[in-house]
């Protein structure tokens, strides 16, 4: 029970999880929403949205945000990766395709691409930073 390593913490942010980014916004509290992401070990945090959104135009204006996963049963484990924005830019099929597919399945994630990605669809990248993980299993 205790902290992650780094190769523990990348490799669990990089397995399936609904994540919750936080995004910091002028007189009120933080916005903070579930999300997909994309992430591989080393990488960065990729997020699929819409452009003009709230969640957007905060991301922009902050230059950063922080994701939270974590495992809803026992043995209770999380990590948080916080980093600033890389890149805010237009979405490519084959990076939200990846996305879709790792929380809906092949067949699944390709219909809801087909149907989702449009001309206003942007991708938010973050290089992690900073981290917090803890696991509290006893190996």
């Amino acid at each position: 029970m205790g902290k992650m390593t780094t190769e523990e913490r990348e490799k669990f942010l990089s397995d399936v999880h609904v994540g919750v980014i936080a995004v910091e916004r002028p007189d009120r509290a933080p916005l903070s929403v579930p999300i997909w992401y994309g992430y591989e070990p080393g990488g960065e945090v990729l997020l699929w949205t819409e452009s003009g959104t709230l969640k957007h135009r905060l991301i922009r204006d902050a230059g950063r945000f922080s994701i939270t996963a974590q495992d809803e049963a026992p043995p209770y484990r999380y990590v948080t990766a916080e980093g600033d924005v890389t890149e805010i830019g237009p979405a490519t099929d084959a990076e939200v395709r990846r996305v879709a597919i790792r929380y809906l399945g092949e067949e699944a994630g390709n219909q809801f691409t087909d149907a989702n990605l449009g001309q206003t669809s942007i991708v938010i990248r973050m290089r992690p930073k900073r981290w917090l993980s803890f696991d509290y299993s006893d190996e």
